[in-house]
This record gives structure tokens, sequence and C-alpha cells, in this order.
């Protein structure tokens, strides 16, 4: 059973659907019916010899069924008298529609994230729920809020392709958990977003996509390529500068660099953009003493500039502490809220680099106790004991 296939032509179909008058919350219903129906017949019967038409056609008799069957929405009777003639799949792809009605700016950003995993990614409510660790009832609940939220927006009504990206990186960030890869997924439909975003904006004739799209992607891709060296095999964290670097996905980091340098040519510089550039530069040096921090440095100011960002600023600490000497950091720290989420840990990476060890021990354990996660907190704690060992002077 292609699971992958079926996910990949979900956008597809619910596009479909929806350009034939079935309303947004119905036709992805419908679709779900039909997907579900395909796993209980392919392995059977085999993949018939267009799978798209296929799920169009059970799907679409799934919406009309229910349809017919809901007497009160009389307003749905011209759709089901117009039943489409079975025949060839629509050629148009709907699927950029799809990313900018489930990241609609109406929607909060967990909503919107969970109507982009389902609609445009295929996966089902308890996969979702199993990735997000909440309660299968609970994503149901998020799901159909989103999608009635969603229902009054005209298909094709143009979005906004930074919100799309933004609610991206969300999946991104997720990780791993449950069955369900978010990360490769969020690789996956990123991937799918520069292929339509492609044919629908302007692009020069390199057809580069929207330049953006490009940089989450490729920042994605550098990110994902450091994955195997993150943890140790006990499950502890192992920050960047102790990861074994041939661990490390040349593939991936070969792949990310080429569709940044692609996007960078284009001089349209977004956040996404610079994270990846930074994230190249990381990934360029065969050992953390040979990291470009002096043009880290830079390319965090260009990120400061594009998003003023107090989490940017913190980085830019910590980078202008190796390039410049830890007083520089700690001098940048000073300028910053000490509320930030990680400055107490970045305040006592600066100061055991400057010497101070019984401030770098205090604030490590400090840290340890305000971190956000079990992983953070025991290698924080960790530094301190390790810190603890040695007498102070």
């Amino acid at each position: 059973m292609d699971e992958a296939l079926l996910r990949s032509l979900t956008p597809s179909v619910l596009g479909i659907l929806c350009r034939r008058g079935a309303g947004f919350a119905a036709a992805e219903d419908a679709v779900q019916d039909a997907l579900v129906e395909a796993v209980r017949a392919w392995p059977a019967d085999g993949v018939p010899a267009n799978p798209k038409g296929w799920l169009v056609t059970v799907a679409w008799r799934k919406f009309l069924d229910t349809t017919r069957a809901d007497t009160a929405r009389r307003r749905r009777e011209d759709v089901v008298e117009e039943e489409p003639a079975p025949g060839p799949a629509s050629a148009v792809d709907d699927t950029l529609q799809l990313y900018f009605l489930c990241a609609h700016p109406s929607l909060t950003p967990s909503s919107a994230v969970a109507l982009t995993l389902r609609a445009v990614g295929g996966l089902t409510t308890r996969q979702i729920a199993q990735a997000y660790l909440v309660p299968e009832s609970t994503m149901a609940q998020r799901i159909s809020r989103a999608k009635r939220t969603v229902s009054g927006v005209r298909f094709d009504q143009p979005g906004d392709v930074a919100t799309v990206l933004r609610v991206l990186y969300l999946v991104f960030n997720e990780g791993y958990s449950g069955d369900v890869d978010l990360a490769a997924e969020a690789i996956r439909l990123t991937r799918q977003l520069a292929a339509v975003v492609d044919l629908r904006l302007p692009t020069p004739p390199a057809a580069v996509p929207h330049p953006e799209v490009a940089g989450l992607l490729a920042l994605m891709l550098l990110h994902h390529a450091r994955r195997a060296s993150r943890t140790a095999p006990d499950g502890s964290l192992v920050p960047l500068a102790e990861q074994d670097r041939s661990r490390w996905d040349t593939a991936s980091i070969a792949e990310g660099v080429e569709i940044l340098q692609a996007a960078l040519a284009l001089d349209r510089l977004g956040e996404f953009q610079a994270q990846a550039a930074i994230a190249a530069l990381h990934a360029d040096a065969p050992t953390a003493g040979e990291t470009d921090w002096v043009q880290i440095v830079e390319w965090y100011d260009e990120l400061a500039r594009l998003t003023d960002s107090p989490v940017v600023r913190l980085n830019r600490a910590v980078a202008g502490g190796e390039a410049d000497g830890p007083r520089a950091g700690l001098a940048a720290l000073a300028k910053l809220d000490d509320s930030l989420p990680r400055h107490t840990a970045v305040a006592a990476y600066l100061h055991e680099r400057d010497g101070d060890l019984a401030t770098a021990t205090r604030l490590y354990a400090e840290a340890a106790e305000k971190a956000p996660n079990l992983a953070e907190r025991d290698y924080l704690t960790r530094q301190a004991a390790r810190l603890n060992i040695h007498p102070h002077h």
C-alpha cells in the first residue's frame, strides 16, 4: 500500500472537489473517507491505472451521499443535480490555494498546523494527535473548529506565502514523535509548495521559486542534515560544537546550499534565507574551531534588520562572543531582556569562556531550572556539575 502516493494526491483531489462546488469542510471529510476506502481496496484490487481519478470519483460519491442524506442543507441541491460524468481528473492544480486556505490569517497557529497536516499532508487525525502528544478527540475538535473557521473563505482567494511558510516552519520544529516524522513531512510539504509557487509566481527564466520558499527549504535541509548527531546514544543533547560531523548528511547539505545560492542570487533577501546562510556556514566548517564566526555575525546583523527579533539578538550575542571574544558577547547580552528564553544559558556559557567559573556554575544551574524541555535541562545540569568539580579561583 503506497501511503506516500495517497498523501501526495490528497491536496489536488481536495482542490477538485472544492472547484466542483463542495464546501471545504465537507470536501475534506469526503477525501478522508476516500483515502480510507483506498487503503481498504487497493491492496486487494491493485492500485488503479489512474489513482487520482479513482480518488476523485470515490470522494465525489461520498460527498454526494452525505449531501443527499443531509436534508437540512437544501442549498446544495444544485450541486447534487450536476454530478459530473466520471472522466479524467482536472488538470488544474489547486494545491497552492489549499496551502493558503489552511494558513488563513483567521486561524490560530496550532489550528493552521493541524489543518495543513490533514488537508495538504493527508495525515489522519490520529497521526496528527500522536505527533503533538494530545488525545485524538482534542485534535479532532481542533480540526473541526479550523474547518468551520475557513468555511466561508472563497477557495480562489489569494493568500500570503509568508504565512504558509511560518506554518510549515512550526511543523518542522516539532521534530519527531508518534509514527510520523514531522520534520521530514515539513520538508516534503515545503518541496511541494516550492513546485507550485514556481508555477504561479513570476520568477526569472531560471525557474527559481519564491526566494523565501527556497530559503525555508534550504534551512530545513541544512538543519535536518545534522539530526543524527544531535543526540547521544543515551538520548542526551549534543551541542553543535561537540557533534560528530562525520554523521552529518552531506547530500542534504549539498542540496540545501545549492537551493540557497539560487535564492540569494535573486537579491530578494528574507529571514529564512538569512537563517539558512547561517546554517550553511556551520555546515561548511570541517571542525567547530574552523567556523567562520565573523561572517555568521554579519548574517545575524542582516537577520536582526529583517526581523527585529530579541531571540536573533540573543543568538547574535553568542556569535559575537565567538568572533570578538566573550567580553563582546557579554556586552551585547547586557542590552537584552534577561527574561528571554535561554538568556541565562547564554550568560553561563559566555562567563565560562571568560574564565569566571563561579558565575558560570551558578548560571548553568539557574538555566537548568528554566529549561523548556528535559533534554536541555539535563545538558545544563551536566554543565554546572562539570564546573563544580573544578575549584573556582
